[in-house]
């Protein structure tokens, strides 16, 4: 079985350094590959390289239905369009377990992206995946989703971990 690389934790250098586009090649694509497993083990929503600690232009994005997951690999992806109103919604991160904050974000966004062999490829999101998508290419460019909030709501949210953690009960998921 191979060594599934480990998930860094909040607040890893890894979280906050953006990745800087570039050609799609095999390290890339290594590191594709990489994440894709990681992202399948932990049934996470999607994945950013940096939850891996690689500085890497890519990210995982579930575009199925919750209760199953239809990965995409999106190298060097961006958003060129955003579409509908900013609406709340609930996110976390694999980065730190077991904590969920309501951040607010457009309902639709069109992405463009490279798929693995560098093909440049554009595709519109609605809903959920759209806020997935935002929010992993977001930790892409190294703003951790907390980076969001207030610094009251984002202390408020790092005590709630500070005491789960002293509890040992950091289960959850997110990303």
């Amino acid at each position: 079985m191979t060594h599934l690389p480990d998930i860094v934790l909040y607040p890893h250098p890894a979280l906050s350094k953006a990745a800087m586009p570039r050609p799609v090649d095999d390290e890339m694509r290594s590191v594709g590959a990489a994440l894709l497993d990681v992202a399948r083990s932990v049934n996470a929503h999607g994945l950013a390289a940096a939850h891996i600690g690689r500085n890497e232009p890519l990210v995982v994005v579930s575009f199925g239905p919750l209760e199953t997951r239809d990965y995409r690999l999106l190298f060097n992806p961006e958003i060129v369009a955003i579409d509908g109103e900013n609406s709340p919604g609930a996110e976390g991160s694999v980065s730190l377990p077991g904590i969920e904050v309501d951040i607010a974000r457009p309902t639709g966004v069109r992405l463009r992206y490279d798929n693995g062999d560098g093909e440049s490829t554009e595709l519109a999101l609605t809903g959920f995946a759209s806020r997935v998508a935002q929010h992993e290419i977001d930790q892409m460019k190294g703003i951790f989703f907390l980076d969001k909030l207030s610094r009251l709501k984002r202390d408020a949210a790092l005590r709630r971990y500070g005491k789960r953690a002293r509890l040992g009960n950091l289960s959850g998921q997110g990303g």
